[in-house]
């Protein structure tokens, strides 16, 4: 285990306390802030937490896990010196990459990937777990390091990996397409 993945209680409520910004503005609702508090606990017990998107975390990138999405991990790891958090689903065939909060905002539709922030939630794999069964770290957090939006659009454009997760998304989340 290196250290990278170990975070302390005191950690955790630092990251906390730097999320909600300059302002220290206040969550909307003791609910929000006891379910963000939870989630950061159960990282640190080792078990899978689930958390929003969005807000002052990250929001997701959604790509196949198929060797083209190998290859966007191999230049974003050029990009980053180390690539920045991505959980593989080998069940789904799925990578997630873990991208700045607000991509979402700022993600231009994309043929290959889909980008979802908040009010979507994703469920964090144990920082321990890095292989299947079940999802985990492919690339697992380091620091506050995330994925970087613009190098990861542009390596999906030039790679392209297939199958595209959006029709599967859409069924999953009930949307229309």
């Amino acid at each position: 285990m290196t250290t990278a993945a170990i975070y302390t209680q005191a950690e955790m409520m630092r990251a906390l306390d730097e999320s909600v910004g300059a302002a220290r503005v206040p969550a909307a609702a003791m609910a929000d802030l006891a379910e963000v508090i939870r989630a950061f606990l159960a990282v640190e017990a080792r078990s899978g937490a689930r958390v929003r998107l969005g807000g002052g975390l990250f929001d997701v990138v959604i790509t196949s896990s198929v060797v083209e999405a190998r290859c966007v991990v191999t230049v974003i790891d050029e990009v980053q010196s180390g690539c920045g958090p991505v959980i593989e689903d080998p069940e789904n065939g799925w990578l997630y990459w873990l991208v700045p909060p607000g991509s979402c905002a700022r993600w231009a539709w994309h043929r290959h990937a889909v980008c979802l922030g908040a009010p979507h939630t994703i469920t964090l794999p144990s920082p321990s777990r890095r292989a299947a069964p079940g999802p985990y770290w492919l690339r697992p957090p380091a620091g506050d390091r995330l994925v970087p939006m613009a190098p990861l659009w542009d390596a999906l454009a030039q790679f392209r990996p297939e199958p595209t997760p959006h029709a599967a998304l859409a069924a999953r989340l009930g949307i229309n397409t």
